[in-house]
Formats: C-alpha cells, sequence, structure tokens
C-alpha cells in the first residue's frame, strides 16, 4: 500500500478542462452587453451635453437681440428737450435725391408685416437680405446729447452753439428742438473743432438737402426757400406778438442733436441660416447710407405686435393707422440651435417674447 501512494504521487497531473463553447458564447454576449450599455450612456450624456449647450446658446442671443432692440425701442421717437411728439415737424426734401427710410422721420417708430418689403429693398435669398414671412422695424430719435443753441438765425439758416467741440458734420441729419418745437434738418454746413457755426441751408451738394430754410412746418406746408419761420432760442420760436429775441429774459433753452436711425429685421447670414441684422444710418464725408450688420445668429423668426393709446389689445402692423400713438412693442423670435442637436436629435427650437414700452410716449 505504501509502494502504491508513493507511485501515485508520482504520476504527471492532468491539465484543467478548457471553457465549452457555450460559456465562451456567454462571455461574449455579456460583454456586448456591458460595452453597449456604456455606449449608450456616453451617446445620451453627450446628447444631453449638446442639448444644453444649444438651449445656453438660444438664451445667449435671445438676451443679445432683446438687450440691443430694446435700446433703440425704448428711445424711439425721444428728443433731447421732450418735445410732444405733435410738434415735430420734418424739413428734409422728400423730393431729393438720396431720401431714404433713414432720412424720413415718420413719427420715429414705423413697423412691417411679414409680408410687406422695404420700399428700397425687396425680399431676398442673397446675404443680409431681408427673409420672405418675417416681421421689420424702422426706429429713429435723436441722441440725448444735445449741443446748446446760443443763437439762431432763421433767414441766413444757421445756428451759433455752445462749443466748437461739438460732433456736427455736413451731410448729417439732426434734430433742433426746445419745449415747445422740434424740427429734422440736414446740415449743410460745420465745421467740428474750429467754430460754432451750424449750418441748414437749402440747395448746395449735400443731399438729399432741406426744402426749406424755415423750420416753423415741414416740407408740405413751406414750399417756399425761406418757408415759415422759427427762432430756436427764443420763446416761442419769437412768434408771438412783441417777442424781443435779444432780451435775457427771452431766451428758452434749444439744442440740436444727430438723429438716430436703426431698422431691424430677419436676414439670411450666408451660411445657411437666419440672422438678426441691424442697419444704422452713416455720414461718410457728406454721404449718407445705412451700415448693415449681423447681430446673433440662430434667429429663424421675427413677429411684432404693437400697442396703440387706447387700445385694449397689441395687434400686427397691418392694423396701425397712426404710429404716433404706438406706446409698447410685443417682440417674439423663433430661435434654433443651429448645428447643436436635441435629445431627439432634432435641432432645438424655442419661442421668446420681450416687451419693450416706448420711454417717449409713456410719460
Amino acid at each position: 500500500m505504501r509502494h502504491l501512494s508513493s507511485r501515485r504521487r508520482h504520476l504527471p497531473k492532468l491539465p484543467a478542462p478548457g471553457m465549452t463553447l457555450i460559456e465562451l458564447m456567454i462571455a461574449l454576449v455579456l460583454g456586448l452587453l456591458v460595452a453597449g450599455a456604456a455606449s449608450a450612456l456616453f451617446i445620451t450624456n453627450r446628447q444631453t451635453y449638446s442639448a444644453t449647450e444649444s438651449i445656453g446658446r438660444i438664451q445667449e442671443n435671445a438676451r443679445v437681440a432683446f438687450e440691443l432692440m430694446a435700446r433703440d425701442l425704448r428711445e424711439a421717437a425721444g428728443n433731447a428737450c421732450g418735445t410732444p411728439q405733435a410738434n415735430t415737424v420734418s424739413v428734409v426734401d422728400p423730393a431729393g435725391a438720396g431720401f431714404n427710410w433713414y432720412t424720413d422721420f415718420a413719427g420715429g417708430i414705423r413697423g412691417y408685416g411679414s409680408t410687406e418689403a422695404f420700399a428700397d429693398s425687396a425680399f431676398g435669398t442673397g446675404a443680409a437680405q431681408r427673409v420672405s414671412g418675417t416681421d421689420a422695424i424702422d426706429l429713429k430719435s435723436s441722441l440725448s446729447s444735445g449741443i446748446t443753441i446760443e443763437e439762431h438765425q432763421p433767414t441766413s439758416a444757421n445756428f451759433k452753439v455752445n462749443t466748437s467741440a461739438h460732433d456736427l458734420h455736413e451731410g448729417d441729419i439732426a434734430m433742433v428742438c426746445d419745449s415747445n418745437h422740434a424740427a429734422i434738418l440736414q446740415i449743410t454746413s460745420a465745421s467740428p473743432g474750429t467754430n460754432v457755426t451750424v449750418v441748414h441751408n437749402t440747395g448746395g451738394s449735400v443731399k438729399p438737402g432741406n426744402c426749406t430754410k424755415g423750420l416753423g412746418t415741414g416740407c408740405d406746408s413751406s414750399p417756399s426757400t425761406n418757408g415759415s419761420p422759427y427762432e430756436f432760442g427764443c420763446a416761442f420760436g419769437g412768434l408771438a406778438p412783441g417777442i424781443d429775441c435779444s432780451l435775457p429774459q427771452n431766451k428758452w433753452t434749444a439744442s440740436i442733436a444727430k438723429l438716430k436711425a436703426t431698422r431691424w429685421f430677419i436676414g439670411n447670414n450666408g451660411r445657411g441660416g437666419k440672422s438678426l441684422y441691424q442697419s444704422t444710418l452713416r455720414n461718410q464725408a457728406g454721404v449718407l447710407n445705412a451700415e448693415t450688420n449681423e447681430i446673433t445668429e440662430g434667429v429663424e423668426n421675427m413677429a411684432l405686435q404693437y400697442l396703440v393709446q387706447g387700445a385694449a389689445d397689441y395687434q400686427a402692423a397691418a392694423g396701425i393707422a397712426d404710429w404716433g400713438r404706438v406706446t409698447a412693442v410685443r417682440i417674439d423670435l423663433t430661435m434654433i440651435g443651429e448645428g447643436r442637436l436635441g435629445t431627439d436629435g432634432k435641432a432645438l427650437e424655442r419661442h421668446l417674447e420681450h416687451v419693450v414700452t416706448i420711454r417717449n410716449r409713456s410719460l
């Protein structure tokens, strides 16, 4: 017995049995399940991140759009003197070459419905051209930093301002005002940094030019060269009987400032998408033009509604008979996450609204 046990201890050990085919297949299936779960978790996390990033971009773009549009809307139809809207006239020649949306004050605000093209620019598919089916708006106001008028000579059509360090140039569209009256005109001569004289004459090479020297009424009411007089800086424009404008007690505060004109619309951005655009009046060496800039991308549509004094609800541009009575604007932007898909694989879309009150008509 002892001899047999010793021999068994010296016999070679047989190898352990290997994995069967069934066991191998089960292991592969389990491995695939684990890998699939990990892949699904990764894809879900990536889609969630993409959707979150897209929402953040949409909110950022909307915030920029609303903030910049609101600034122009709040200032619409405003002037440095607080003159009532009904007492504002324009002597910028509507028949002159170069008369355009930015030279027409037109109540300070003008909306366009989704099917109403700009008078000077049709709908188009090119870069920065307005997209059909989207609303748009023109806004004009006087810059708040006006220059004080020391003396006005209506017959020679010039002002003497209180400083030569002004920013008024030949060709600028400007608003001159006192607490009683305001006039839109084009400056025909000025030398900032050199002298204090600012001229608003008729004729000359500046376009579109002024229809009259007189600033009492607009072009329709004063077709003659001298027109209807109004002396800014003098009580009641010097029109009241017995007013001597040379006396200190008859002096009224009056100022002159550039006119700010902006246009907001949805245009093609040239990259296959749509963006919010702003056109701004610029004076380049005496020549007026509109400079158009892309403000923010991913704005698919813009719908605008207007609240008129005394009305119970907002209405579209087609229902506004008098733009001088609009007191607030409701902006509805359709924003999309361009190139950024949501968790459903589609581009995110959001409708965001903002209401802006026109400050100069809510006092």
